[in-house]
Formats: structure tokens, sequence, C-alpha cells
């Protein structure tokens, strides 16, 4: 039965271990969770995977862990839309638009690209403004929260990353 864990760990675990943790310190990992979270909320649907995998690449991030994030935050990216919209709306001295996701997928679905654009344009300018604005506060709210509970885990395990 040892024989079993041992392969499992030598063969599995080990190397999953190590490509989540490779070449990454707390700070690196804490970095890789504030960008991750801000882009994973990112307004538009079907670009955050592009946005982490570009921020990722450029700033060396943590992939995986980055990618894992955006698979997490799609619930929240959604519920943020509305939101982001909203602010957008205030930033601009914009009137209430009426947006609502599920009005902006009934025209996606059924007009074609210059409708959806004609009719949810500003929505995507107030939205885009919106997350600009806001991403440097979850940056700095996600790094400075996820931090020291990543330094206290490090410290903790055998190679002290």
């Amino acid at each position: 039965m040892k024989e079993n864990g041992s392969f499992w760990q030598q063969r599995v675990r080990a190397p999953l271990l190590a490509l989540f943790a490779q070449g990454v310190s707390s700070h690196r990992m804490a970095l890789a969770f504030a960008v991750g979270s801000a882009c994973s909320l990112f307004p538009f649907l079907g670009f955050t995977s592009l946005l982490n995998l570009g921020m990722g690449w450029w700033l060396r991030l943590n992939h995986p862990l980055l990618q894992a994030l955006n698979q997490v935050l799609g619930p929240v990216q959604l519920v943020m839309i509305v939101p982001y919209v909203r602010l957008g709306e205030r930033v601009w001295g914009a009137p209430d638009g009426g947006f609502t996701v599920g009005e902006m997928l009934r025209v996606f679905r059924e007009a074609d690209w210059r409708g959806f654009l004609h009719d949810f344009g500003w929505a995507g300018v107030h939205a885009f403004t919106a997350w600009l604005l806001t991403s440097p506060l979850v940056v700095g709210a996600v790094y400075f929260a996820v931090r020291p509970v990543l330094r206290r885990l490090a410290s903790k395990s055998p190679s002290g990353a």
C-alpha cells in the first residue's frame, strides 16, 4: 500500500504541486491572485481567458492559477456586469439605460453585430470605464488580503517558498 502512496506522490501529486508553485514566492502568488481577480471580472464575456493569459505572460505570473481563478470567478463576473454599467453611467453622467444582461444576450443572439453595437455600445463603454477605475482597487484589496495568508502558508511548507 505504501508503494501506491509513493507512486501517487512521486508521479502525480508532486509534479502538479510543482507546476502550481513553479518559481513562485508568496509575493508573486499574491500578485497572481490579485491581477487574476481583476482580469477575471472584465465585463465582456469571452475575453477574460485571453486577458489573464496576456497579463500572465506580460507579468510572468502563474498561468494555472490565473486560469483557475478565471473559472472560479465566472459567476461573479456575470453578477458584476450590471453594477459596472451603472457605475460607468454615473461616471459619464449618462441616464440609466435600463441595461440587463438578459436583454443584452437576447439582442446578441437575434441582431447582427451592428445592431448589437448600436443597442449596447454605450453600455460597453460605461462598463469598461467602471472596470478600469475599480481594477486597481480590486488588485490592491486582493493582494493585501491574500499576501499575509500565503506568507504563513509558505512558512509552514517544507520548501519555505
